[in-house]
Protein backbone atom coordinates (compact mmCIF):
# COMPACT_ATOMS: atom_id res chain seq x y z
CA UNK A 1 0.00 0.00 0.00
CA UNK A 2 2.04 3.55 -1.30
CA UNK A 3 1.73 6.68 0.73
CA UNK A 4 -1.39 7.97 1.85
CA UNK A 5 -2.62 11.97 1.08
CA UNK A 6 -4.98 14.18 2.21
CA UNK A 7 -7.46 15.59 -0.05
CA UNK A 8 -5.76 18.82 -1.61
CA UNK A 9 -6.90 22.20 -0.69
CA UNK A 10 -6.70 23.73 -3.98
CA UNK A 11 -8.13 27.53 -3.19
CA UNK A 12 -9.68 29.48 -0.61
CA UNK A 13 -13.27 29.24 -0.93
CA UNK A 14 -14.99 32.70 -2.88
CA UNK A 15 -18.18 33.48 -1.58
CA UNK A 16 -21.13 35.52 -3.42
CA UNK A 17 -22.13 38.92 -1.26
CA UNK A 18 -23.75 38.93 2.01
CA UNK A 19 -27.19 38.26 2.17
CA UNK A 20 -29.59 41.59 1.93
CA UNK A 21 -27.57 43.69 -1.68
CA UNK A 22 -30.02 45.56 -3.12
CA UNK A 23 -31.58 43.99 -6.44
CA UNK A 24 -33.65 45.61 -9.27
CA UNK A 25 -37.30 45.00 -9.49
CA UNK A 26 -37.53 42.81 -12.23
CA UNK A 27 -34.43 40.92 -10.30
CA UNK A 28 -35.69 37.09 -9.57
CA UNK A 29 -35.25 35.59 -6.06
CA UNK A 30 -31.52 33.87 -5.51
CA UNK A 31 -31.75 30.38 -6.02
CA UNK A 32 -29.55 29.50 -2.81
CA UNK A 33 -28.73 31.02 0.38
CA UNK A 34 -25.15 32.55 -0.18
CA UNK A 35 -22.61 31.06 2.41
CA UNK A 36 -21.86 33.50 5.05
CA UNK A 37 -18.52 35.95 5.00
CA UNK A 38 -17.96 36.12 8.37
CA UNK A 39 -18.08 31.89 8.81
CA UNK A 40 -15.46 31.19 11.52
CA UNK A 41 -12.48 29.13 11.26
CA UNK A 42 -10.69 28.82 14.31
CA UNK A 43 -8.97 26.22 16.08
CA UNK A 44 -10.21 24.44 18.99
CA UNK A 45 -8.55 24.04 22.34
CA UNK A 46 -11.09 20.90 23.60
CA UNK A 47 -14.77 20.86 24.26
CA UNK A 48 -18.15 19.94 23.06
CA UNK A 49 -17.75 23.90 21.15
CA UNK A 50 -19.83 22.70 17.70
CA UNK A 51 -22.03 25.77 16.98
CA UNK A 52 -25.24 24.15 15.81
CA UNK A 53 -27.21 26.44 13.43
CA UNK A 54 -30.49 28.70 14.79
CA UNK A 55 -32.30 27.61 11.54
CA UNK A 56 -32.40 24.43 12.44
CA UNK A 57 -35.43 23.63 14.19
CA UNK A 58 -37.73 20.33 14.23
CA UNK A 59 -41.69 19.97 15.30
CA UNK A 60 -43.95 16.83 16.11
CA UNK A 61 -47.31 18.12 14.77
CA UNK A 62 -48.85 14.65 15.43
CA UNK A 63 -48.56 10.80 16.46
CA UNK A 64 -50.06 7.79 15.65
CA UNK A 65 -52.21 6.55 18.69
CA UNK A 66 -51.53 2.73 17.66
CA UNK A 67 -48.15 2.84 16.48
CA UNK A 68 -44.80 4.45 17.01
CA UNK A 69 -45.47 7.01 13.78
CA UNK A 70 -45.19 10.34 13.82
CA UNK A 71 -45.74 13.45 11.60
CA UNK A 72 -43.35 16.59 11.94
CA UNK A 73 -41.59 19.10 10.09
CA UNK A 74 -38.22 20.59 9.89
CA UNK A 75 -37.27 24.12 9.64
CA UNK A 76 -34.47 24.68 7.81
CA UNK A 77 -32.87 27.67 6.06
CA UNK A 78 -33.90 26.81 2.63
CA UNK A 79 -37.35 26.33 3.69
CA UNK A 80 -39.58 23.81 5.48
CA UNK A 81 -39.78 20.24 5.42
CA UNK A 82 -42.70 17.82 6.45
CA UNK A 83 -41.96 14.56 7.57
CA UNK A 84 -41.77 11.45 7.21
CA UNK A 85 -40.18 12.33 4.23
CA UNK A 86 -38.46 10.38 1.41
CA UNK A 87 -35.16 12.46 -0.16
CA UNK A 88 -33.97 11.88 -3.94
CA UNK A 89 -30.43 11.40 -3.82
CA UNK A 90 -28.26 13.11 -6.22
CA UNK A 91 -24.45 11.71 -5.51
CA UNK A 92 -22.88 14.03 -7.80
CA UNK A 93 -24.89 17.10 -7.54
CA UNK A 94 -27.66 15.57 -9.84
CA UNK A 95 -30.35 12.96 -9.12
CA UNK A 96 -29.58 11.06 -12.40
CA UNK A 97 -31.60 11.76 -15.28
CA UNK A 98 -33.51 14.29 -13.76
CA UNK A 99 -33.40 18.52 -14.09
CA UNK A 100 -33.87 20.20 -10.75
CA UNK A 101 -36.76 22.12 -11.69
CA UNK A 102 -38.55 18.22 -12.70
CA UNK A 103 -37.55 16.78 -9.36
CA UNK A 104 -39.07 19.81 -7.63
CA UNK A 105 -42.81 19.35 -9.91
CA UNK A 106 -42.67 16.05 -8.54
CA UNK A 107 -43.07 17.07 -4.82
CA UNK A 108 -39.28 16.63 -3.37
CA UNK A 109 -38.85 18.94 -0.35
CA UNK A 110 -34.90 18.22 0.07
CA UNK A 111 -32.38 16.40 -1.76
CA UNK A 112 -29.17 14.81 -1.05
CA UNK A 113 -25.67 15.02 -2.37
CA UNK A 114 -22.42 13.05 -1.67
CA UNK A 115 -19.30 14.64 0.29
CA UNK A 116 -16.97 11.49 -1.42
CA UNK A 117 -17.69 11.85 -4.53
CA UNK A 118 -18.06 15.79 -5.15
CA UNK A 119 -14.53 15.51 -2.72
CA UNK A 120 -13.13 13.66 -5.25
CA UNK A 121 -14.42 15.77 -8.41
CA UNK A 122 -14.72 18.20 -8.86
CA UNK A 123 -13.50 18.95 -5.34
CA UNK A 124 -15.64 21.39 -2.66
CA UNK A 125 -13.25 24.55 -3.22
CA UNK A 126 -14.63 24.65 -6.63
CA UNK A 127 -17.94 24.18 -5.54
CA UNK A 128 -17.27 26.70 -2.92
CA UNK A 129 -16.02 29.27 -5.56
CA UNK A 130 -19.56 28.82 -7.89
CA UNK A 131 -21.64 29.63 -4.70
CA UNK A 132 -22.10 26.08 -2.97
CA UNK A 133 -24.10 23.87 -3.82
CA UNK A 134 -27.16 25.20 -4.09
CA UNK A 135 -26.23 27.56 -6.49
CA UNK A 136 -24.36 25.76 -8.31
CA UNK A 137 -27.26 22.54 -9.00
CA UNK A 138 -29.63 25.25 -9.29
CA UNK A 139 -31.79 23.67 -6.51
CA UNK A 140 -33.48 26.21 -3.92
CA UNK A 141 -33.92 23.97 -1.41
CA UNK A 142 -32.81 21.59 1.44
CA UNK A 143 -29.51 20.11 0.82
CA UNK A 144 -28.29 17.02 3.11
CA UNK A 145 -24.98 16.01 2.55
CA UNK A 146 -23.78 12.41 3.77
CA UNK A 147 -20.40 11.87 5.29
CA UNK A 148 -19.31 9.80 2.39
CA UNK A 149 -18.37 7.04 5.28
CA UNK A 150 -20.46 4.22 3.47
CA UNK A 151 -19.00 5.18 -0.28
CA UNK A 152 -15.26 5.25 1.25
CA UNK A 153 -15.84 1.37 3.29
CA UNK A 154 -16.89 -0.15 0.48
CA UNK A 155 -13.75 -0.35 -1.06
CA UNK A 156 -13.20 -3.00 0.96
CA UNK A 157 -9.70 -4.43 0.91
CA UNK A 158 -8.51 -0.93 -0.36
CA UNK A 159 -9.77 0.69 3.18
CA UNK A 160 -7.43 1.18 6.29
CA UNK A 161 -8.67 2.14 9.83
CA UNK A 162 -6.92 4.22 12.39
CA UNK A 163 -7.66 6.10 15.54
CA UNK A 164 -7.24 9.48 13.21
CA UNK A 165 -9.15 8.57 10.45
CA UNK A 166 -9.72 6.28 7.24
CA UNK A 167 -7.12 5.71 4.43
CA UNK A 168 -8.42 4.19 1.15
CA UNK A 169 -7.56 3.88 -2.78
CA UNK A 170 -10.10 5.68 -4.57
CA UNK A 171 -10.31 2.98 -7.12
CA UNK A 172 -13.06 4.45 -8.66
CA UNK A 173 -11.27 7.54 -9.65
CA UNK A 174 -7.54 8.21 -9.87
CA UNK A 175 -6.17 5.01 -7.76
CA UNK A 176 -4.53 7.54 -5.77
CA UNK A 177 -4.46 6.96 -2.00
CA UNK A 178 -6.66 9.15 0.61
CA UNK A 179 -6.26 9.92 4.19
CA UNK A 180 -10.04 10.97 5.41
CA UNK A 181 -10.28 12.61 9.29
CA UNK A 182 -13.45 13.83 10.66
CA UNK A 183 -11.75 17.75 10.63
CA UNK A 184 -11.13 16.88 7.00
CA UNK A 185 -14.71 15.64 6.38
CA UNK A 186 -16.22 18.70 8.17
CA UNK A 187 -14.01 20.96 6.05
CA UNK A 188 -15.28 19.68 2.88
CA UNK A 189 -19.02 19.41 4.68
CA UNK A 190 -19.08 23.38 5.34
CA UNK A 191 -17.24 24.55 1.92
CA UNK A 192 -20.23 22.40 -0.13
CA UNK A 193 -22.67 24.18 2.17
CA UNK A 194 -25.55 21.85 2.71
CA UNK A 195 -28.13 22.76 4.79
CA UNK A 196 -27.32 19.29 6.86
CA UNK A 197 -24.14 17.35 6.91
CA UNK A 198 -23.22 13.90 8.69
CA UNK A 199 -20.30 13.16 10.90
CA UNK A 200 -17.85 10.47 9.23
CA UNK A 201 -18.68 7.00 10.78
CA UNK A 202 -17.30 3.55 9.86
CA UNK A 203 -20.50 0.93 8.45
CA UNK A 204 -19.90 -1.60 9.56
CA UNK A 205 -21.17 -4.76 6.39
CA UNK A 206 -23.26 -8.03 7.72
CA UNK A 207 -22.64 -10.40 9.19
CA UNK A 208 -20.08 -8.85 11.04
CA UNK A 209 -17.82 -10.21 13.91
CA UNK A 210 -19.02 -8.29 17.01
CA UNK A 211 -15.16 -7.25 17.71
CA UNK A 212 -15.63 -5.32 14.58
CA UNK A 213 -18.77 -3.68 15.79
CA UNK A 214 -17.24 -2.54 19.29
CA UNK A 215 -14.68 -1.26 16.97
CA UNK A 216 -17.01 0.13 14.29
CA UNK A 217 -19.37 2.18 17.37
CA UNK A 218 -15.99 3.34 19.12
CA UNK A 219 -14.31 4.77 16.15
CA UNK A 220 -17.67 6.23 14.97
CA UNK A 221 -18.20 7.66 18.80
CA UNK A 222 -14.44 9.24 18.77
CA UNK A 223 -15.21 10.72 15.37
CA UNK A 224 -18.47 12.35 15.84
CA UNK A 225 -16.79 14.08 19.28
CA UNK A 226 -14.35 15.11 17.05
CA UNK A 227 -16.76 16.49 13.68
CA UNK A 228 -18.54 18.07 16.70
CA UNK A 229 -15.42 20.34 17.77
CA UNK A 230 -14.71 20.53 14.52
CA UNK A 231 -18.15 21.81 12.57
CA UNK A 232 -18.18 25.68 12.65
CA UNK A 233 -20.26 26.84 10.01
CA UNK A 234 -23.69 28.31 12.13
CA UNK A 235 -26.28 27.80 8.82
CA UNK A 236 -25.70 24.12 8.86
CA UNK A 237 -27.05 21.66 10.93
CA UNK A 238 -24.36 18.44 11.80
CA UNK A 239 -25.73 15.19 12.27
CA UNK A 240 -24.62 12.44 14.68
CA UNK A 241 -24.89 8.49 13.21
CA UNK A 242 -26.15 6.03 15.54
CA UNK A 243 -24.06 2.90 14.62
CA UNK A 244 -23.72 -1.02 16.18
CA UNK A 245 -25.12 -3.23 13.51
CA UNK A 246 -27.88 -5.89 14.50
CA UNK A 247 -26.81 -5.30 18.61
CA UNK A 248 -29.37 -3.77 20.17
CA UNK A 249 -26.93 -3.42 22.85
CA UNK A 250 -24.33 -1.56 20.78
CA UNK A 251 -27.00 0.59 19.59
CA UNK A 252 -27.80 1.67 22.31
CA UNK A 253 -24.18 2.37 23.55
CA UNK A 254 -23.61 4.41 20.12
CA UNK A 255 -26.73 6.72 20.88
CA UNK A 256 -25.50 7.13 24.36
CA UNK A 257 -22.28 8.33 23.57
CA UNK A 258 -23.65 10.49 20.77
CA UNK A 259 -25.95 12.06 23.27
CA UNK A 260 -23.11 12.29 26.09
CA UNK A 261 -21.31 14.59 22.99
CA UNK A 262 -24.05 17.43 22.81
CA UNK A 263 -27.24 18.42 21.66
CA UNK A 264 -26.69 17.17 18.05
CA UNK A 265 -30.17 18.27 16.15
CA UNK A 266 -30.61 15.54 14.59
CA UNK A 267 -29.51 11.97 14.25
CA UNK A 268 -28.86 9.34 11.14
CA UNK A 269 -28.87 5.66 11.82
CA UNK A 270 -26.68 4.09 9.84
CA UNK A 271 -25.16 0.29 8.93
CA UNK A 272 -28.78 -1.09 7.82
CA UNK A 273 -29.34 -2.29 4.52
CA UNK A 274 -26.04 -3.70 4.20
CA UNK A 275 -27.49 -7.39 3.59
CA UNK A 276 -29.30 -8.33 6.53
CA UNK A 277 -33.50 -9.51 6.15
CA UNK A 278 -35.92 -7.47 6.11
CA UNK A 279 -36.73 -9.30 9.89
CA UNK A 280 -33.60 -9.30 10.76
CA UNK A 281 -33.19 -5.24 10.12
CA UNK A 282 -36.52 -4.63 12.37
CA UNK A 283 -35.30 -6.49 15.48
CA UNK A 284 -33.32 -3.92 16.35
CA UNK A 285 -34.51 -1.05 14.72
CA UNK A 286 -38.11 -0.93 16.07
CA UNK A 287 -37.05 -0.86 19.56
CA UNK A 288 -34.04 2.01 18.57
CA UNK A 289 -36.11 3.90 16.87
CA UNK A 290 -39.31 3.56 18.38
CA UNK A 291 -38.35 3.14 22.15
CA UNK A 292 -34.94 4.79 22.68
CA UNK A 293 -34.21 7.80 20.43
CA UNK A 294 -35.05 11.51 21.64
CA UNK A 295 -38.32 12.31 20.82
CA UNK A 296 -37.79 15.96 19.83
CA UNK A 297 -34.84 15.32 17.31
CA UNK A 298 -35.13 13.84 13.53
CA UNK A 299 -34.41 10.27 13.21
CA UNK A 300 -33.08 9.58 9.70
CA UNK A 301 -32.58 5.36 8.17
CA UNK A 302 -29.78 6.34 5.63
CA UNK A 303 -29.89 4.52 2.39
CA UNK A 304 -33.40 2.88 2.75
CA UNK A 305 -35.56 3.27 -0.42
CA UNK A 306 -38.06 -0.31 -0.16
CA UNK A 307 -41.50 0.79 -0.42
CA UNK A 308 -42.42 -1.61 2.39
CA UNK A 309 -39.46 -0.54 4.33
CA UNK A 310 -40.30 2.76 4.01
CA UNK A 311 -43.89 2.23 4.93
CA UNK A 312 -42.83 -0.12 8.45
CA UNK A 313 -40.01 2.03 9.23
CA UNK A 314 -42.47 5.08 9.59
CA UNK A 315 -44.52 3.09 12.16
CA UNK A 316 -41.43 2.25 13.69
CA UNK A 317 -40.96 6.08 14.20
CA UNK A 318 -38.70 7.34 11.77
CA UNK A 319 -38.42 10.65 9.59
CA UNK A 320 -36.89 10.61 7.09
CA UNK A 321 -35.32 7.95 4.47
CA UNK A 322 -33.45 8.03 1.14
CA UNK A 323 -31.87 6.02 -1.45
CA UNK A 324 -30.73 5.41 -4.86
CA UNK A 325 -33.39 2.97 -5.40
CA UNK A 326 -35.82 4.87 -7.82
CA UNK A 327 -33.26 5.58 -10.41
CA UNK A 328 -31.42 2.71 -10.09
CA UNK A 329 -34.01 0.62 -10.35
CA UNK A 330 -35.79 2.91 -13.09
CA UNK A 331 -32.49 2.57 -15.34
CA UNK A 332 -32.90 -1.22 -15.25
CA UNK A 333 -36.42 -0.80 -16.83
CA UNK A 334 -38.43 -1.82 -12.90
CA UNK A 335 -41.41 0.84 -12.05
CA UNK A 336 -42.77 0.99 -8.29
CA UNK A 337 -46.52 0.40 -8.02
CA UNK A 338 -49.35 -0.67 -4.90
CA UNK A 339 -49.87 -3.80 -7.48
CA UNK A 340 -45.51 -4.50 -6.69
CA UNK A 341 -42.78 -3.79 -8.99
CA UNK A 342 -43.61 -4.03 -12.35
CA UNK A 343 -40.75 -5.59 -14.53
CA UNK A 344 -41.38 -3.41 -18.07
CA UNK A 345 -39.19 -5.58 -19.90
CA UNK A 346 -41.12 -8.42 -19.63
CA UNK A 347 -43.48 -9.08 -22.84
CA UNK A 348 -46.64 -9.20 -20.73
CA UNK A 349 -46.50 -5.41 -20.78
CA UNK A 350 -45.98 -5.14 -24.77
CA UNK A 351 -49.07 -4.73 -25.43
CA UNK A 352 -50.76 -3.17 -22.09
CA UNK A 353 -52.24 0.04 -23.03
CA UNK A 354 -52.47 1.33 -19.62
CA UNK A 355 -49.70 4.07 -17.88
CA UNK A 356 -47.94 2.06 -14.54
CA UNK A 357 -50.50 3.70 -12.35
CA UNK A 358 -54.00 4.85 -12.93
CA UNK A 359 -54.04 7.29 -10.06
CA UNK A 360 -50.50 8.28 -10.20
CA UNK A 361 -49.51 12.25 -11.19
CA UNK A 362 -46.44 11.96 -12.51
CA UNK A 363 -45.30 13.26 -15.98
CA UNK A 364 -45.07 9.40 -17.29
CA UNK A 365 -48.74 8.66 -16.33
CA UNK A 366 -50.50 11.89 -16.04
CA UNK A 367 -49.12 12.27 -19.34
CA UNK A 368 -50.76 9.33 -20.78
CA UNK A 369 -47.22 7.49 -21.69
CA UNK A 370 -48.89 3.68 -21.66
CA UNK A 371 -46.89 0.62 -20.44
CA UNK A 372 -46.29 -0.51 -24.01
CA UNK A 373 -44.39 2.04 -25.25
CA UNK A 374 -42.25 2.19 -22.18
CA UNK A 375 -41.55 -1.17 -22.36
CA UNK A 376 -40.36 -0.52 -25.99
CA UNK A 377 -38.39 2.36 -24.39
CA UNK A 378 -36.68 0.40 -22.22
CA UNK A 379 -36.06 -2.72 -24.82
CA UNK A 380 -34.40 -0.28 -27.18
CA UNK A 381 -32.41 0.75 -24.72
CA UNK A 382 -33.82 4.51 -25.34
CA UNK A 383 -32.54 6.94 -23.03
CA UNK A 384 -35.84 8.25 -22.29
CA UNK A 385 -37.53 5.25 -20.57
CA UNK A 386 -35.31 5.76 -18.10
CA UNK A 387 -36.20 9.00 -17.16
CA UNK A 388 -39.99 8.92 -17.46
CA UNK A 389 -39.34 5.42 -14.78
CA UNK A 390 -36.89 7.72 -12.84
CA UNK A 391 -39.79 10.34 -12.41
CA UNK A 392 -42.43 7.66 -11.81
CA UNK A 393 -40.51 6.09 -8.87
CA UNK A 394 -39.81 9.21 -7.26
CA UNK A 395 -42.87 10.35 -8.01
CA UNK A 396 -44.03 7.34 -6.11
CA UNK A 397 -41.87 6.87 -2.83
CA UNK A 398 -42.74 10.93 -2.38
CA UNK A 399 -46.68 10.39 -2.75
CA UNK A 400 -46.02 6.96 -0.60
CA UNK A 401 -44.87 9.23 2.60
CA UNK A 402 -47.30 12.20 1.81
CA UNK A 403 -50.07 9.40 2.37
CA UNK A 404 -48.22 7.82 5.20
CA UNK A 405 -48.01 11.26 6.86
CA UNK A 406 -51.83 12.23 5.71
CA UNK A 407 -52.81 8.52 7.65
CA UNK A 408 -51.05 9.83 10.69
CA UNK A 409 -52.58 13.09 11.06
CA UNK A 410 -55.96 11.36 10.53
CA UNK A 411 -54.96 8.93 13.49
CA UNK A 412 -54.75 5.77 11.18
CA UNK A 413 -51.34 4.64 10.29
CA UNK A 414 -51.92 1.26 11.92
CA UNK A 415 -54.70 0.74 9.77
CA UNK A 416 -52.33 2.30 6.51
CA UNK A 417 -49.34 0.16 7.72
CA UNK A 418 -51.36 -3.13 7.32
CA UNK A 419 -53.20 -2.38 4.35
CA UNK A 420 -50.46 -2.13 2.45
CA UNK A 421 -48.21 -4.46 3.56
CA UNK A 422 -51.18 -7.02 2.84
CA UNK A 423 -51.57 -5.34 -0.69
CA UNK A 424 -48.09 -6.41 -1.66
CA UNK A 425 -47.95 -9.55 0.60
CA UNK A 426 -46.14 -12.55 -1.90
CA UNK A 427 -46.58 -10.10 -5.06
CA UNK A 428 -43.49 -10.59 -6.98
CA UNK A 429 -41.88 -8.34 -9.92
CA UNK A 430 -44.07 -8.87 -12.80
Amino acid sequence: MGPPKAVPSVCEPLYPPRRGVAAGPDSPPPPHRPPLLDWPHREHSGGPVSQQPFPFTFDVVAEDPATHARAGVLHTPHGDVPTPIFMPVGTKATVKGLMPSMVRDLGAKIILANTYHLAMRPGAELVAQMGGLHAWERWDGPILTDSGGFQVFSHGDHVRLSDDGVTFRAVDYDGSYVTWTPEENMRIAELLGSDICMQLDVCPGYPCERSYLERAVDLSSAWAERCWRAHTRPDQALFGIVQGGMDLDLRLKSLRRLEDIGDFPGYGIGGYSVGESHDVMFETLAPLAGEYMPRDKPRYLMGVGNPTTLVEGVGVGVDMFDCVLPTRTARTGTAFSDEGRLNLKNACHRADPRPIGEHCGCPACAGGFSRSYIHHLVKQREMLGGILLSLHNTRYLLDLMARARQAILDGRYGAFMAEYRDRLDGRRDF
